[in-house]
């Protein structure tokens, strides 16, 4: 009978710790995990990544793999992307494994939406498309949409008109699902929807649990490969506590966006900011103070074109 060799021994212990480091975290316990499992020493690992046009340093990796830092600039998530290719692992899971990091350390975000929650809310998501009968993009690529949250005196989502501006890329299109995620703890059945401009509501949906709300926008006309059509639609929330951030999912890219979130008088933040995540899963990046316009009491940015992922302005309460 054929006997293991030791190596063999080694490598099947490293590969188990290894899939319970990838499942459970935390990051540098998964990376100093895969390292040992593909038996590359710090400078071979270098030297990968050189390869591939990013730079870090072998202290830095070690100081990675310790947990004596984390990477967090822009040069050092691409580096934890190609790692990931190097060293053989799923795609974004040591990025995973960092934005679970920051969700459970970061304290002083405690309304920001977790890894956990942004991914049971795209499962439902999609659940509900189906039951509506609706593909991702329905046959139209968004040219423009223009956005505009409201805060109310309670510092809660009031909630929000959309301005749409979309191209039809096929023939037979007739409506619009509008999408609308909730704060933690909202009530999505006593959201309502309100048709504004050159649409009328058709079947809503919606999942308590997650706080998502889908609805039809009707055009009342069918349009034609080519076709452009203009809408707008508002969403009456209002059903959560306190609010601290807007953020918008875009599963596909192109087309102009723009957000603008307005604050009750009474209830001004002491700062805003923009973000943007590559996925659910990403850790965020591009934080950008912005400046409250005292007239009108507002903050937004603007996206020339949109990327896929998900872009928002967050605000700190005093």
């Amino acid at each position: 009978m054929p006997h293991a060799t030791p190596h063999a021994d080694i490598a099947a212990v490293a590969s188990a710790e290894l899939d319970t480091a990838l499942l459970g975290g935390p990051f540098h316990v998964a990376l100093r995990a895969a390292i040992a499992a593909r038996g590359l020493p710090l400078q071979r690992v270098q030297h990968h990544l050189s390869r591939r046009g990013v730079k870090v340093g072998v202290t830095s990796l070690s100081y990675w793999q310790q947990g004596a830092r984390r990477p967090q600039r822009p040069e050092s998530l691409r580096a934890v992307r190609a790692l990931e290719e190097i060293l053989q692992l799923p795609e974004e899971s040591l990025i995973r494994l960092l934005s679970e990091a920051d969700d459970h350390s970061a304290l002083q975000q405690p309304a920001s939406r977790s890894y956990r929650s942004l991914v049971e809310a795209s499962g439902v998501l999609e659940r509900l498309l189906t039951e509506l009968g609706c593909p991702v993009d329905g046959g139209l690529h968004t040219l423009a949409h223009h956005e505009q949250v409201r805060i109310g005196a309670r510092r809660e989502l009031a909630g929000r008109e959309s301005h749409h501006i979309v191209r039809a890329h096929r023939d037979g299109v007739d409506r619009f699902v509008a999408v609308h995620h909730g704060d933690p703890g909202c009530m999505p059945e006593r959201m309502t929807v309100r048709a504004l401009e050159n649409c009328r509501t058709g079947r809503v949906r919606w999942h308590h649990d997650t706080g998502v709300l889908v609805a039809e926008l009707l055009f009342g006309t069918r349009l034609r490969a080519g076709d452009t059509y203009l809408f707008r639609y508002g969403v009456e929330d209002g059903t959560a506590d306190v609010s601290r951030e807007y953020a918008r999912g875009f599963p596909l890219a192109g087309g102009q966006y723009a957000l603008q979130v307005r604050f009750a008088e009474n209830a001004l933040p002491a700062r805003c900011h923009r973000f943007a995540q590559h996925s659910a899963a990403a850790p965020r990046s591009g934080r950008q103070g912005l400046l409250l316009s005292g007239p009108h009491h507002s903050v937004h940015l603007v996206e020339p074109r949109v990327r896929t992922g998900i872009v928002g302005i967050g605000w700190e309460w005093e």
